[in-house]
């Protein structure tokens, strides 16, 4: 995993459960011919058990992982370019 880079971030505790999922999911990449294409959710649910992500935040969880992932993949292809 590459290092992050820049000056810290603030983290909202709002905010926590969303990125710790998605923290927990930046090995789940699926590759396709020109790079990553986007997470695997099909490992969501063992992630949110173990994480312990109560059912009625997952709707929001999700929300936010998705746009997580949006943000990551046209970062990871702004770098490509």
């Amino acid at each position: 995993m590459e290092e992050a880079s820049g000056p810290p971030v603030e983290l909202w505790p709002d905010n926590a459960q969303s990125v710790n999922v998605f923290m927990a999911m930046s090995t789940q990449w699926r590759m396709g011919p020109i790079g990553p294409s986007g997470l695997d959710y099909n490992v969501l649910p063992e992630v949110w058990r173990r994480l312990k992500v109560a059912p009625v935040d997952r709707d929001q969880v999700f929300q936010d992982l998705m746009a997580m992932e949006d943000e990551a993949l046209r970062v990871m292809r702004e770098k490509k370019d």
